[in-house]
């Protein structure tokens, strides 16, 4: 499907520097461009391409301002990044839209109710009284349990599991493998040395806006909700347990864990691989960069923390000065403990 630059250029809100009638037909990364593709320009660390690129086109901040001679026509826009996602957006919407209706073999409970424009794709199962919202894809080997209410514009990826009662709310987006309501970890160690299994009888609520990755497992709460708030993003592999709270516009990337009844705030950034123990609460716009171990509350908003067990990332830092200065430290102490002898 071709567009002109000019009409990107209306669907972004941007100005036209060259040729508005050029047309293009795929997007690209800029220094792969060629002629017919749009990319995109927001890190002046890719400046250079800029100046070699075959794009036809290239989406750039309105201050951006060339150092040398560039051939593709440029659309000015206030945020280069974000112009460049919206755009990827509504081709993302365009390559979905052609998926409609219910495929073979399928099967949806005569007690579920499926909105308008909607896709189901082959050997997808959905339960007794779901509810499924307007426009919303499902696709092949997907699960979706009884009394599970799935809102308007929301996507669910092949192979997903959303398990009975649980909640997803409108333009969701759950990926591949993932598995949302699955049973917590609760068990009570008894005399004997065995464990009995506490039933957990709540679900799992993602708000508005919220993006789940592939592969990445929420369990349901013990009694209550596991909580997702509104415009939370969520990456691959990571596990978070039951009754925890991931607070609104929260991101949190792969191989993370949150352990039970967690509570992390809004506007927190989670870097890989970071584990948080049960029972913390964690601050709002607090970042916790990838490898941490959060044993204790985080009480102060905007704090920035590393290590394992983390601390604050400037003192962090410091340590892992010192710490590499260890063996000329010591080279230095027996220098002086044989002088003394």
């Amino acid at each position: 499907m071709e567009f002109t630059v000019e009409q990107i250029a209306f669907m972004l809100n941007g100005e036209i520097k060259g040729d508005k009638s050029l047309k293009v037909s795929q997007l690209a990364k800029i220094e792969e461009g060629t002629e017919g593709t749009i990319s995109f320009l927001a890190n002046l660390k890719y400046e250079q391409y800029l100046y070699t690129t075959k794009a036809s086109a290239v989406i750039v901040d309105k201050s951006f301002e060339p150092k040398k001679a560039y051939s593709p026509t440029l659309i000015l826009v206030e945020n280069a990044y974000t112009a460049f996602t919206t755009l990827l957006q509504e081709y993302q919407k365009l390559i979905a839209g052609s998926k409609k209706g219910i495929e073979q073999p399928s099967f949806i409970s005569e007690g579920s109710t499926l909105g308008g424009n909607h896709y189901v794709g082959a050997f997808a199962y959905i339960g007794n009284n779901v509810t499924i919202g307007e426009n919303v894809k499902i696709y092949p080997h997907a699960y979706i349990g009884d009394n599970v209410k799935v809102g308007d514009n929301s996507t669910i990826y092949a192979g997903v599991k959303i398990y009975e009662g649980c909640i997803i709310g409108n333009h969701c987006t759950v990926h591949a493998n993932a598995v949302i309501g699955a049973d917590g970890f609760g068990f009570a160690p008894q005399s004997d040395g065995t464990y009995q299994t506490i039933p957990q009888l709540g679900n799992v609520v993602l708000e508005d806006h919220v993006s789940i990755g592939a592969n990445t497992c929420i369990d349901r709460a013990t009694m209550g909700s596991t909580v997702i708030r509104v415009g939370a993003k969520i990456d691959n592999l990571v596990q978070i347990a039951h009754n925890v709270e991931v607070g609104k516009n929260t991101v949190i990337a792969a191989q993370t864990g949150i352990s039970g009844s967690s509570k992390v705030g809004e506007n927190c950034m989670i870097g890989g691989q970071v584990g948080l123990a049960g029972h913390l609460q964690v601050a709002n716009r607090t970042i916790i960069t990838a490898q941490s171990g959060i044993s204790k509350n985080i009480k102060k908003e905007g704090t920035v923390l590393s290590g394992s067990p983390a601390v604050e990332n400037a003192e962090n830092l410091r340590s892992h000065v010192l710490y590499r200065k260890l063996p000329a430290i010591e080279q230095r102490l027996r220098e002086v403990e044989n002088k003394l002898k």
